[in-house]
């Protein structure tokens, strides 16, 4: 359903509701929430894990705009969900007007950046313990 909260577009989602999934194009917009959590999933061999929630005021779906590429993971309502339509224009402007923003937009990139490289290195450490459980032939 979409809406508008001032002059920005709206769209709501149900509990369980996809946002967009992995591989999905980016079609020119991010999302900022406004109201509830969105879980950001991604499939990891058989398993589907929850990479980080959302809240109010968190951007998703910039990674893809910024990139120029799909969609990295899903986005799956948590609970009732509204988020504001960001045009990727209009994203960039605010980059470009904003520092504050800017920097806010870095920190969360790198934390992510260091999220992924922690899963990472549990997946290596998974492997290696399994590798040594298992029976030498």
């Amino acid at each position: 359903m979409s809406r508008q909260i001032g002059d920005v577009p709206t769209r709501t989602f149900k509990p369980g509701d996809f946002i967009f999934r992995e591989g999905d194009g980016a079609n020119g917009e991010a999302f900022m929430v406004h109201e509830g959590k969105v879980e950001i999933r991604r499939r990891f061999g058989d398993e589907n894990r929850v990479l980080r929630v959302l809240g109010k005021g968190d951007l998703l779906g910039e990674l893809a705009l910024f990139r120029n590429a799909p969609r990295s993971a899903d986005a799956v309502a948590a609970e009732p969900v509204t988020l504001m339509l960001i045009p990727a224009n209009r994203l960039e402007h605010l980059v470009r007007s904003n520092p504050a923003l800017a920097l806010a937009l870095i920190r969360q990139l790198a934390t992510r950046m260091l999220e992924a490289e922690d899963r990472a290195r549990e997946a290596e450490a998974r492997t290696r313990e399994a590798e040594a459980r298992a029976p030498k032939p």
